[in-house]
């Protein structure tokens, strides 16, 4: 196999030199990939059906994966640091959430009716959020975004719908900058994250139209930056004096803390919004709020609103989610993981400081991101000056070093990852800073 280490310090070349060096040394190190995904390519188009996944000149094509590791079909072993974008909390092979799972295929797999697991879910997911007093279940948070805005239309009147710069509610529903031509076409007011002064005149122009506000507590797709508490609050103040629906999507949020991140900041919306690792790494969406709201969708009312979907009630998410919220994501996990993840963050930081170079971990908890820029991160327009081509050439080294993380330097943090994990991830980041500092900062 091919050499995967970094070419020695001090070689007369620049950052770009330097990636094309990394891609290289990657394509040679990985030809079982490469060959997965050229046969990929003839039926998907650029050889995936989930476009987050790519990334160049290809990606790895995963085999199998254990605990809070993963192998791909070259043989190669990753600490994953993906998390499979939040969804995977629980690592690759829970016991706990797998027999679950087991437990219910043994008994069938879809019954077109109701089952127990339902209501075992829905209660662990109602007190672990107490501003979800009712809870539906959904297959995606996309799609747990989507039922909550019709709701909110349904519920006042209303069509306008709050959003903000640089957000991430789902594939239909993305805002980044440039906008997204597949989102779903609701009337909405674009508004500027954590800037209180500019949302204010947003809502002062718009509030009496305004159905709902949707926003993410930590902004996951627009680089891990989390909500000031002084601007959820206002959020907050605002939309209760204009009459909308204040709705926190969660989705990626939850996991921060015993009642998710909303519980940290003791801000309570109308809805939430959940998905990712509620179905215990299954494909999992849920939706809830206040009983006055939700209520509306209770069958015996007349009137009720009708949601329908042939696999909301899967019993392998149902058991699944239930298990792990249960069992293994407890609350008291969820404060060890958050209080560990904040380390592991700080200590990435200091490395920025240690060399004198722009790298820093944005985020909260469990979730971060990399950037290579200095300067405070409050909103998307921060990350301008971002050096993309440092991260890719970071992101590659990482993989060569057997770390996975996004190309886009996301992280969530798993329960299987521990310090020594963590030890060796700073020491790569370590080593990667050092071996190309003079490039990063010229």
């Amino acid at each position: 196999m091919a050499s995967r280490s970094a070419p020695e310090r001090g070689r007369n070349i620049d950052v770009e030199g330097a990636y094309r060096a990394a891609e290289e040394r990657y394509v040679a190190a990985n030809p079982e990939s490469l060959a997965q995904f050229t046969r990929a390519c003839e039926s998907l188009p650029g050889g995936n059906t989930r476009t987050g996944m790519f990334y160049a000149p290809f990606p790895l094509a995963i085999a199998r994966g254990k605990g809070a590791y993963m192998w791909d079909l070259d043989g190669h072993r990753y600490r994953d640091y993906a998390g499979d974008f939040s969804a995977g909390i629980y690592g690759h092979t829970n016991a706990v959430v797998h027999a679950a799972v087991r437990g219910v295929l043994a008994d069938g797999v879809t019954f077109g009716s109701v089952s127990s697991h339902e209501a075992r879910l829905a209660e662990l997911v109602c007190a672990r959020i107490p501003a979800i007093e009712r809870v539906r279940f959904c297959n995606s948070g996309t799609e747990a975004n989507i039922m909550s805005l019709v709701t909110a239309n349904a519920v006042t009147g209303r069509s306008k719908i709050m959003v903000f710069e640089g957000a991430y509610h789902g594939g239909t529903l993305s805002f980044p900058p440039g906008g997204s031509p597949i989102n779903v076409p609701f009337d909405y007011v674009l508004a500027p994250f954590n800037d209180i002064d500019g949302t204010s005149a947003l809502f002062d122009e718009h509030g009496q139209s305004l159905s709902a506000v949707l926003v993410e507590l930590v902004q996951g797709a627009g680089g891990c930056i989390p909500a000031d508490a002084d601007f959820v609050a206002l959020l907050r103040e605002q939309a209760t004096r204009c009459g909308a629906l204040l709705i926190f999507d969660e989705v990626m949020t939850s996991r921060l803390g015993p009642n998710g991140r909303q519980g940290a900041l003791g801000i309570t919306p109308d809805m939430t919004t959940l998905g990712k690792y509620v179905g215990g790494g299954m494909t999992a969406g849920a939706f809830g709020g206040r009983a006055t709201i939700m209520d509306r969708y209770d069958p015996r009312a007349k009137e009720h609103f009708v949601h329908n979907g042939t696999f909301n009630n899967n019993v392998m998410t149902l058991a699944g989610g239930a298990a792990g919220l249960e069992q293994v994501y407890t609350p008291v996990a969820a404060t060890a993981l958050t209080e560990s993840g904040e380390a592991f963050r700080q200590r990435l930081n200091a490395l920025g400081q240690k060399h004198g170079l722009p790298f820093q971990a944005t985020g909260f908890g469990s979730l971060m991101n990399i950037h290579f820029i200095d300067g405070e991160i409050r909103s998307h327009h921060d990350l301008a000056r971002r050096n993309l081509t440092a991260l890719d050439l970071f992101h590659l080294e990482l993989i060569a070093a057997g770390i996975y993380i996004t190309r886009r330097g996301y992280m969530a943090l798993s329960l299987p990852l521990t310090v020594d994990d963590h030890d060796v991830f700073v020491a790569e980041a370590d080593k990667f800073l050092s071996t190309y500092g003079e490039l990063i900062s010229a």
